[in-house]
């Protein structure tokens, strides 16, 4: 299948177009889509000779080109009506009457705030323009209206408000949020791909829109991504400090499965400059060897490393309520566990060569024993609750 791909060097064309490459390299086999993809990808810099050359091969042409923030209005109608007209004539020219998608916006219902911009006129012209040549040609015409997009690669200060707050919080820039209760529709960068590698299979999604509302049904004029969220600019830059101050606190904000708060922890990520990429952590060190804390969530517990030196023990400690996970990655030792009530030790020997869970029962006073004389012995410690020095539920009381 030859792929045409317009506009690839914009932030959904480069997203599309890794993801393409992955299906062609056969590094993505989750799509069943196969491997013989021939992917042409078209820009600003590209020829007229190129756009005729790939018009007259493609299989399926991905039109996302645009203007988003022209320095003239009129400059609105040449860039997303204008280049609209240019690929239609040149795949006319070919006789290809191939699937085509058009990237179009929300803003093209030209209802309430979008009533008199120039920015939704030339989508909504653009979009009557394939409606028409599909009417002309028989050529199968998707025509999307995407809402505010985020994603990895989304350029800053141009069009997207979650774009610049990743990147100015990120980089301890300042914001400015003029009425936090906003409530924006936005659209991850990968649910837009994964429905554009549906739409390449025949499995496109259709709807119709009452103002600005999609409403999904399979006999729709427009195509839309079925899954989007609605968060509010007040509860977005507020997620996004918690994520900024993650290394300081170390807590890891709840990120259920497809949720926004996953989508938008990895876009914030994706603005991180070199220097935060890696950060300290805290090691508290002792003549036993030392103990840190990796990282805390709000209802799951916490995770830590510890290092004890050669011959050493730790612990001596049990807990009512609290339980761990004990995992030795590196070195030779001895969990014991025994119940406080009980002369009866449990003895688990463990090994970075055979790495085990093993759980630090409540009731049961625990210790680790390093039984090289040589090798520190590495363990990583799971804990049910983050620790609370107000109430710690730990007591000392020896194994043996």
């Amino acid at each position: 299948m030859n792929i045409l791909v317009t506009g690839a060097k914009g932030f959904v064309g480069r997203n599309l177009c890794a993801q393409l490459r992955n299906i062609r390299d056969g590094k993505a086999k989750n799509y069943a889509l196969g491997t013989d993809l021939a992917i042409f990808e078209y820009d600003i810099d590209s020829t007229a000779e190129e756009l005729g050359e790939f018009c007259r091969k493609a299989d399926f042409v991905f039109n996302l080109a645009g203007v988003n923030r022209p320095q003239n209005p009129e400059e609105f109608m040449q860039g997303n009506f204008g280049f609209a007209s240019t690929l239609l004539d040149t795949l006319r020219k070919h006789g290809n009457t191939c699937p085509v998608m058009l990237s179009s916006s929300i803003q093209a219902t030209l209802v309430g705030r979008y009533a008199e911009g120039d920015y939704g006129k030339s989508k909504k012209a653009g979009e009557e323009l394939f409606f028409e040549y599909a009417r002309e040609t028989g050529a199968k015409v998707l025509v999307y209206r995407f809402p505010n997009l985020f994603g990895k690669w989304c350029r800053p200060n141009y069009n997207s408000a979650v774009a610049t707050f990743c990147n100015n919080i990120a980089n301890d820039l300042p914001i400015k949020v003029n009425d936090p209760a906003v409530e924006l529709e936005l659209l991850y960068i990968d649910d837009l791909v994964d429905e554009m590698i549906a739409a390449l299979k025949g499995e496109e999604h259709h709807c119709e829109f009452e103002g600005v509302e999609t409403r999904l049904t399979p006999e729709g004029r427009y195509c839309a991504v079925p899954t989007t969220h609605h968060a509010t600019l007040g509860e977005i830059v507020d997620l996004l400090h918690t994520f900024h101050d993650q290394p300081s606190t170390l807590v890891i904000p709840e990120i259920p499965e497809n949720s926004f708060a996953k989508k938008l922890y990895s876009t914030y990520l994706s603005y991180l400059p070199k220097e935060k990429v890696a950060f300290p952590l805290k090691m508290n060190i002792d003549a036993r060897g030392s103990f840190t804390e990796l990282l805390r969530t709000k209802n799951c517990g916490q995770v830590s490393v510890n290092i004890s030196k050669p011959g050493i023990t730790k612990g001596q400690h049990w807990h009512n309520t609290k339980w761990e996970f004990f995992m030795v990655v590196a070195g030779h030792g001895l969990i014991q566990q025994r119940r406080i009530d009980s002369d009866e030790v449990l003895n688990f020997e463990v090994s970075g060569d055979k790495i085990e869970a093993v759980h630090m029962l409540p009731g049961y006073t625990h210790n680790i024993i390093n039984l090289s004389e040589t090798e520190n012995l590495v363990t990583v410690m799971w804990a049910n609750e983050s620790f609370d020095p107000g109430r710690p539920d730990t007591y000392f009381e020896s194994v043996e």
